[in-house]
């Protein structure tokens, strides 16, 4: 099976680059599915019921992951709570609206379970994704299992891999909107990297006009973000399996 998972998809810049792009990468990559963290897709900060619809009616994306701005957008909660393939983080306080994980078939009839965590280094307060995570696959079984693990440390995604390596077919970092070069097969069969980057302006500072970014850095007062708008990629990652285990990852860029 072949996995296709987008990263951190930032404001109008980054959705065009989905709409330009998806259909013909999932075409290309012959995807048997499709996974695409949505959290600043909307205005840089947060999703709309809109761009999910878009994302799962128009685009046919299987999944929608997101994160620490996952509530970000007024009235989301009721998206979350009616579409199941909208998922928060897992590791939320157990009365969050919506779901943390969910389970799908493919085409072929193949079971995913998609799992979104969230950590909690330089987070917001979440409870443990480890405990979590491990709560979560002792009552839930599936052909294939991916990770979203939306984190601000490498070294809490890297040692969530390792925990998972050999129960999840893939474990996938999101959050810090920089891409790493640590792709890799991880011994017991785990496809791993630390983040697979943003889909959106390159242009700025994580996805923001460098002026706002700087200004935060430099003044007393925080200028508000603003998204960027220069240098658009799109980063994903393509996980290849076989069985309930990873057999290839590599890394997709496109540009616009």
């Amino acid at each position: 099976m072949r996995i296709l998972m987008l990263g951190d998809v930032v404001g109008e810049p980054g959705r065009r680059l989905v709409e330009a792009h998806l259909p013909a990468l999932r075409r290309e990559t012959s995807a048997d599915f499709v996974v695409v963290n949505g959290e600043n897709a909307a205005h840089g900060h947060g999703i709309s019921e809109s761009i999910a619809r878009e994302w799962f009616d128009g685009l046919g994306v299987d999944v929608i992951t997101t994160g620490n701005h996952a509530f970000d957008v007024k009235g989301i909660e009721a998206t979350f709570r009616q579409e199941p393939r909208l998922l928060r983080p897992a590791n939320h306080p157990p009365d969050t609206p919506g779901n943390g994980w969910v389970k799908l078939h493919t085409a072929s009839g193949a079971e995913v379970l998609v799992i979104n965590l969230m950590g909690r280094v330089h987070m917001p307060p979440c409870e443990c994704p480890f405990r979590c995570v491990d709560a979560i696959l002792q009552k839930e079984r599936a052909d294939l299992v991916i990770v979203d693990m939306h984190a601000e440390a490498t070294s809490e995604a890297q040692a969530m891999g390792h925990h998972l390596d050999g129960r999840a077919a893939a474990v996938l970092g999101t959050h810090t909107h920089v891409p790493t070069l640590d792709t890799k097969i991880l011994p017991g069969g785990t496809a791993y990297v630390s983040d697979i980057g943003m889909t959106g302006p390159y242009g700025g500072v994580i996805g923001m006009k460098k002026e706002s970014s700087l200004g935060r850095f430099l003044k007393v007062q925080r200028p508000k973000y603003e998204v960027a708008e220069g240098d658009l990629q799109l980063h994903a990652i393509l996980v290849t399996t076989e069985g309930r285990k990873a057999t290839g990852i590599e890394r997709i860029i496109r540009t616009l």
